[in-house]
């Protein structure tokens, strides 16, 4: 959107590098303005304390700052923060040492990439294992496995679990927790990517939108009855006995 219709003003990325042709083109970050964003999210992290969170993550995925400085489609930098492997995974590594910096050791510290741009040329699943490792050495506790977000013309298969093996491998091969998302939308889903040690968590958030409840019907339909929160069970009518619905 343009600043005129009310877009953002002084929009940043690694490189001066538009998303697609009817895109604004973004200003390049400066090394002093590099380090802003760092200190940046070690500050949002703090004001997640203080406020009372237990775990922040990092969102390092689907085309958003971060994940533009780890994909050679968009950084085409030539100082220390663009080029090599190394280079480009410098400012997450960056931010999560900022955060560690403050975060308690008892409180987690996720990191959501995408696994892959799905498009030649660009971020790879064998990256994001070496990333992984690299992030577990910075104290992050798990790798939130999503995909794609920094090209146009990517070619996504989509469908239930799409995402799965992502989660999979990096678990296998670097050594820590990961989180599988994505089209995730049936109890016996979710049960089978823990259970055959996929994934160590199934993270849920479209189904939720659609299924407030959902944790109750997974819970019943696994034979794990989910108690209903006490402020339901208060307003059965007075002399009746509180029954939780069967028709779940």
């Amino acid at each position: 959107m343009p600043e005129e219709s009310g877009g953002w003003r002084n929009v940043v990325a690694p490189s001066a590098i538009p998303f697609a042709g009817n895109y604004l083109t973004p200003q390049a970050l400066t090394a002093e303005g590099i380090q802003t964003v760092a200190r940046a999210f070690a500050q949002a992290a703090g004001r997640a304390l203080k406020a009372g969170f237990r775990v922040v993550e990092i969102h390092a995925a689907h085309g958003y700052l971060i994940s533009e400085f780890l994909s050679p489609l968009a950084n085409h930098r030539t100082d220390e923060y663009g080029g090599s492997f190394r280079n480009r995974i410098r400012l997450l590594l960056d931010v999560a040492s900022a955060i560690r910096g403050s975060w308690p050791e008892r409180a987690p510290l996720f990191v959501r990439i995408s696994a892959s741009d799905w498009v030649e040329g660009g971020w790879t699943l064998d990256e994001s294992v070496e990333l992984a490792k690299q992030l577990k050495n910075s104290g992050v506790d798990l790798i939130d496995c999503s995909s794609g977000g920094n090209a146009p013309p990517a070619r996504i298969p989509v469908g239930p679990g799409y995402q799965t093996p992502f989660a999979e491998r990096i678990r296998r091969e670097a050594k820590i927790l990961t989180g599988a998302v994505g089209m995730i939308t049936a109890p016996a889903q979710a049960d089978h990517i823990i259970r055959t040690g996929q994934a160590d968590v199934a993270i849920i958030a479209r189904e939720f939108l659609r299924d407030p409840y959902w944790p109750l019907r997974a819970g019943r339909k696994l034979g794990y009855p989910v108690p209903w929160p006490v402020q339901y069970v208060r307003a059965a009518p007075q002399g009746t006995k509180a029954r939780v619905p069967t028709n779940l």
